[in-house]
């Protein structure tokens, strides 16, 4: 099998649900604590041993673009004041020349034709697709929810998808596998459905942005076939290859967080924050004292 190489992180979308904050700002670049949404989820990549980050922009976003690469005027005057751990730290997030990629999607025709976007520069090789609006706190199997993917893929090869639970009246907002042979932490994908009507999914587990993709869904996406909403669906293509190759399910036991909504965007911050261990302590406090006020 080959090893998971290259990441595709799509973030064109306009971010409404947050406007006006967004009407200058991408919402990717939205902060939780002191690090944008996208840092954490290209900081989960790199732990999973990523090492090529393709981002299909659009337009608006050049912010990305700047975010990665160097920042001479600001590094220069962090070194002239001496902030050398601030310095030090900038740097450690700078990835490497040559290892990022960008392209755009013109138009807003859905995550499976963001996805097919990137097919020139994933080329003919697995690789994992992680949506910018989650990010996600290890869990008790050790590693955030992309790691577990490659560890599953590293087992069964073909696809992996990451799922998590839902209470079942809420099914029809997500995308819903169906469920094979179950060894608990990981299982096999027999079909899925994207935003099945209410009483119809085939199980409560959802499908929650971390992917790892055998290349010839680019195949499938090249059709142009539009599903739900009048996009071209990633789970429509992905639903097409069920039973031509492998697929299977790893349960994520972490946390995850939706910065795409409001609620999940505060409770991201909150969680975030409680997770290092300089902030902890105070924010609880301060915490308490909110809490306490209403």
């Amino acid at each position: 099998m080959k090893k998971i190489r290259k990441a595709v992180f799509p973030v064109a979308g306009l971010g409404t649900r947050f406007l006006p904050a967004t009407k200058s700002i991408p919402k990717e670049m939205l902060t939780v604590v002191d690090r944008p949404v996208l840092q954490h989820v290209v900081d989960e990549a790199r732990e999973a041993g990523i090492e090529h980050f393709v981002f299909v922009t659009g337009r608006n976003k050049a912010v990305i673009e700047d975010h990665f690469d160097i920042a001479y005027e600001l590094e220069d005057t962090l070194r002239r004041r001496g902030k050398e751990k601030e310095y030090q730290a900038m740097m450690a997030d700078l990835p490497a020349a040559g290892s990022t990629s960008f392209t755009r999607q013109q138009q807003p025709l859905g995550l499976g034709h963001a996805i097919w976007c990137a097919r020139d520069i994933i080329g003919d090789e697995p690789f994992a697709v992680l949506l910018p609006d989650m990010i996600t706190l290890p869990g008790r199997r050790g590693g955030r929810c992309l790691q577990q993917c490659i560890e599953t893929y590293d087992r069964h090869g073909g696809n992996v998808i990451a799922v998590e639970e839902v209470p079942e009246d809420q099914t029809h907002q997500y995308g819903v596998v169906s469920i094979g042979s179950d060894k608990g932490s990981e299982f096999e994908i027999t079909g899925m459905v994207e935003k099945p009507a209410q009483g119809t999914a085939p199980s409560t587990s959802i499908i929650s942005g971390r992917y790892i993709l055998d290349p010839s869904v680019f195949d499938v996406l090249a059709r142009g076939e539009k599903g739900a909403g009048g996009e071209i669906q990633l789970t429509d293509a992905m639903k097409t290859m069920v039973g031509t190759q492998p697929f299977h399910g790893t349960r994520f036991d972490g946390l995850t967080y939706d910065t795409g909504s409001k609620l999940g965007f505060l409770a991201a911050n909150v969680a975030f924050a409680m997770s290092r261990p300089e902030l902890a302590e105070g924010f609880r406090a301060e915490l308490k004292k909110i809490v306490g006020t209403l």
